[in-house]
């Protein structure tokens, strides 16, 4: 018989399962299957038919503006592959995706599309639309990601039910006592002309002018007798900042109480200085200097000084805000520009003097400088006349440009200022009654209580917990939420009714959306009461749209999917400050909890060199171009395979190594389908007893039973990197390099239906369940493909229907048969290495070509000894001899070319090709195989 004719005899794998997955073509097709066969949908059923336990991962809001970035495929990935996890460890996981859909970037699109100073209205309408358009964008992007959710049926900020629950939540948080409308200083961006929140204000590099400037003290008696000594000469404090433009706006001189302040007689008269910073501010003003006296700065407590360049005294105060960092201790202090400087205002009952208006300009009463009007000047265009008027002056000690971190609008990306006007806040020191604890103490014990992963995040949260200011809500927009008070004309207070008020307003605007407060006659509400109210016409800020979502839509429009609290909340590591908080202190306010029982943290994308991507610096990967190129199944196993908790870094060459990672995991799956293609689990025939398995097939077995423990803990805490790494090395390591490179020959050339051959195939069929749904939350579109071939038995059209797969129950002795075959393969790794050599120096090509001798002794003989012929089997070789040695001294391995004539059906090289005269190119047990009972088989 011709060797092509032998090969016909053969158990050749076969499989229509492709080498090549060619996903970015196939994708497309499959995501189309699954919304087609309403796949999410059937899968809620399930869950409801067998009453799952809810686990409950609530989508923070991307902004409905722009196609999605790196970042957004990033959130979304992570957020499927737990709902998919989740759902196959048997729980009722729903995702309802949202959007974040009022705001200043929407309403900016609409300016630079249609014009500025539109009719509200008009406004409002365009932003509606344009708000619908990009979320359809945006929610095209996320399912071609394979991302299952309620598509259909998502959750938008700016759906009428859901701005009227807002109204709602607005109205929960005022009667709880947190919310206060009052004159404060906010970040206020000149371009927007609006108050912007925390989250809002993003930190870079700017250039400022930095000037020491000299207060003349007004009463020297008064000075000498706080230092103790008599004054004779003009005295100065001395101030130092890098905002020359609030300089109009200062009330005070704040110094440390307890530090020390020295009296130094120099050139330029007697100047008061913090004692750690003194020598370092006369070399700045090259000045020499003699100091007269110290005394701490309690005692300066009230001293009058003459402000700089305007006609009124200001006095020294006490403040432990101040600090000897840098400067000179002494802190210009104007309540209506910066946080420190209204709480010490607050405490001396300073004036909130803000000159500034919402433009950034000067108003027209702000007194003239010597130099010039300061009246309509920009903040900017007053630096450098206050620098002029105060050298003129001869108070400017010092005058240099510094680079220094500055706050920014995170939209724009241009300087903002700290401006007092009068916002709406919610109050962190506030009380829902004389016993209760502050909103910043619930939040605090609310973090305390939240699991964090990774753990550095509560850290984090912690300390802006600690350190937040007031949360300014109001904005001075057309695009949001109203909100939507009645205030007194005379006295500013909101109308005693305004809770019944706001209900009222809530359910028109559930009817017609946030345009029917806006189009409100307040008559319609207030009657011959409207002539004493001005209806207000700020908006709330965005992060308290998406912040109370937990009331709106947990517990509002999604109730019956989703449930309160949530079990987890997942975004980027920037929405410690955003989202986690906004939801945390509205949690707080209303519900005196969390919304959330968990928060989980991802870092940012980066290129391969670890820099922030920018389109400027053609860095950018889109996760569209990738999906396109490559298939988002790379992209989705790319997310998996990088440890978020860290910065995610993504390039063209880091996707050319996921694609090759990606193919070794494909091949094994391949080998696994193409081997069990003629297999029918349900067969009893086919699918053995585990006790009538091969002892290696048992291993495999148990080294499965490993995988699936390991990587269903690694899901449940949500380190998937760590998944990933483990079916890598499961494929790759203890299938591929081990017992698939074993197992080929058995597969192949034992009889089809001989019990070695289906014992393989029943160990296989579990390897093949089990990797198959271990990998679907991650791999899901290779996992549903599989699941087209393998899946037709269960009557079952998605992976998604099932639960991990259950393996037959672990025999007692499964721990000692590891340990036993984990020393079997550190033996054939030694001999692997023996070959290796005798290849490496020519004399033989294939391992089959080789025969092993092993010298061991003691208990490494009885282990190889009961692997009987098998042994040649384990280690791929045709022929081992097994030489029991005294000790471990005279141990060995060798390894010869071997003799004898090649099997041409096995490729075994073997004495006994040619015994039988009917067959002379046969080996004796291809012979037995073919035309007899079969070889015996018991360990590999």
């Amino acid at each position: 018989m011709a060797d092509s004719d032998y090969r016909k005899t053969l158990n050749m794998p076969d499989t229509p399962f492709p080498m090549r997955g060619d996903l970015a073509k196939r994708e497309p097709g499959w995501v189309q299957e699954w919304q087609e066969k309403h796949i999410y949908r059937r899968i809620r059923e399930l869950s409801a038919r067998e009453q799952r336990p809810r686990f409950v991962l609530h989508d923070g809001p991307p902004y409905a503006n722009g196609d999605i970035h790196i970042g957004h495929a990033v959130n979304k990935i992570l957020k499927d592959i737990i709902i998919r996890s989740k759902t196959l460890a048997g729980f009722d996981a729903p995702y309802v995706p949202g959007w974040d859909c009022h705001g200043m970037p929407i309403e900016i699109q609409i300016e630079k599309t249609h014009g500025k100073h539109l009719p509200r209205t008009e406004v409002q309408q365009r932003a509606r639309a344009y708000a619908a358009e990009q979320v359809a964008r945006q929610k095209k992007d996320f399912i071609r990601l394979g991302v299952l959710g309620e598509w259909d049926n998502p959750y938008l900020t700016m759906a009428y039910r859901t701005e009227a629950d807002e109204i709602r939540a607005l109205g929960k948080i005022m009667q709880q006592g947190y919310l206060y409308r009052g004159l404060k200083p906010v970040n206020w961006c000149l371009d927007c002309g609006s108050a912007l929140a925390e989250a809002e204000v993003e930190y870079e590099d700017k250039t400022s002018p930095a000037i020491d400037v000299a207060f003349p003290v007004v009463d020297g008696a008064a000075l000498g007798a706080a230092f103790g000594v008599g004054i004779a000469q003009p005295a100065f404090a001395v101030i130092w900042t890098t905002t020359p433009w609030t300089l109009p706006a200062n009330e005070a001189v704040s110094v440390h109480p307890e530090f020390d302040y020295d009296l130094i007689e120099t050139p330029k008269g007697l100047l008061i200085l913090a004692h750690e910073l003194a020598a370092a501010c006369l070399e700045r003003y090259a000045l020499t200097g003699r100091t007269l006296a110290t005394c701490k700065g309690a005692a300066l407590e009230g001293l009058a000084l003459r402000h700089p360049f305007q006609a009124r005294e200001v006095r020294i105060i006490c403040g432990t805000h101040v600090t000897i960092d840098a400067g000179t201790g002494q802190v210009h202090t104007a309540p209506a520009h910066g946080v420190d400087d209204y709480v010490i205002g607050r405490k001396y009952d300073l004036p909130i003097n803000n000159p500034v208006g919402d433009d950034g300009r000067f108003l027209e009463n702000v007194p003239a400088l010597g130099v010039g009007e300061l009246a309509g000047q920009t903040v900017w265009q007053a630096n450098p006349l206050v620098l002029e008027e105060l050298a003129a002056s001869g108070l400017l000690l010092r005058q240099e440009s510094i680079r220094h971190s500055y706050p920014h609008c995170w939209r724009h990306k241009t300087p903002i200022i700290f401006r007092a006007t009068t916002q709406w806040f919610i109050g962190m020191e506030r009380k829902h009654s004389e016993q209760a604890p502050t909103l910043r103490q619930m939040a605090e014990s609310a973090v305390d209580a939240t699991q964090f992963f990774p753990a550095w995040g509560r850290a984090r949260l912690e300390a802006m917990m600690k350190s937040r200011p007031d949360w300014c809500i109001s904005r001075q927009r057309n695009w949001g939420v109203p909100i939507p008070f009645f205030l007194h004309r005379e006295t500013g207070e909101p109308h005693p009714r305004s809770a019944e008020l706001l209900e009222q307003v809530a359910q028109r605007v559930e009817q017609a959306g946030i345009e029917a407060w806006f189009n409100l006659d307040a008559k319609e509400l207030l009657g011959e009461e409207a002539q004493h109210y001005s209806k207000m016409s700020d908006t709330l800020d965005v992060w308290f749209d998406s912040g109370i979502t937990h009331l709106s839509v947990m517990r509002g429009s999604h109730a019956e999917q989703l449930a309160w609290p949530a079990d987890l909340y997942l975004e980027g590591s920037d929405q410690h400050r955003g989202w986690f908080q906004s939801s945390l202190l509205t949690g707080c306010a209303i519900d005196g909890r969390a919304p959330y029982q968990a928060l989980l943290t991802h870092g940012f994308v980066v290129d391969g060199k670890g820099h922030k991507m920018s389109k400027s610096k053609g860095n950018v990967i889109a996760p569209q171009k990738v999906s396109d190129s490559l298939g988002a199944e790379i992209l989705r196993l790319w997310t998996a395979a990088t440890d978020y908790s860290g910065e995610l870094s993504i390039s063209d060459e880091i996707l050319k190594r996921v694609v090759e990672s990606y193919r070794r995991i494909r091949n094994t799956l391949r080998f696994l389908l193409a081997n069990t293609a003629d297999f029918s689990a349900d067969d009893p025939g086919q699918m053995l007893p585990v006790a009538q398995w091969l002892e290696i097939d048992r291993y495999a077995l148990a080294m499965t039973r490993q995988l699936q423990t390991q990587v269903c803990a690694d899901y449940e805490r949500y380190e998937f990197h760590k998944v990933v790494q483990a079916l890598q090395h499961f494929c790759s390591e203890d299938l591929g390099a081990i017992y698939l490179d074993i197992l080929k020959d058995r597969l192949y050339t034992t009889a089809e239906n001989s019990r070695a051959r289906r014992s393989a195939q029943s160990a296989l069929w579990h390897i093949l369940q089990t990797l198959t749904r271990l990998m679907a939350p991650i791999l899901s579109f290779t996992a549903e493909e599989i699941w087209a071939l393998t899946g037709k038995n269960q009557n079952l059209e998605s992976v998604m229907l099932t639960r991990w797969h259950e393996l037959p129950a672990a025999p007692a002795d499964e721990a000692a048969l590891l340990q036993r075959w984990q020393q079997i393969r550190e033996i054939r790794g030694e001999a692997s290495k023996v070959l290796e050599d005798l290849r490496a120096a020519g004399k033989i090509g294939s391992s089959l070509q080789a025969e092993v001798e092993i010298r061991a002794s003691g208990a490494r003989h009885e282990l190889l000894a009961s692997l009987g012929d098998d042994l040649r089997f384990i280690l791929i070789c045709s022929k081992t001899i097994l030489v029991k040695v005294a000790d471990a001294a005279a141990e060995a391995i060798i390894a010869t070319p071997t003799a004898h004539r090649k099997c041409v059906r096995c490729w075994h090289w073997r004495e006994d090709v040619g015994h039988a005269a009917e067959h002379p190119e046969l080996c004796g047990r291809c012979t037995s195989n073919l035309y007899a009972e079969g070889e015996p088989r018991h360990a590999a």
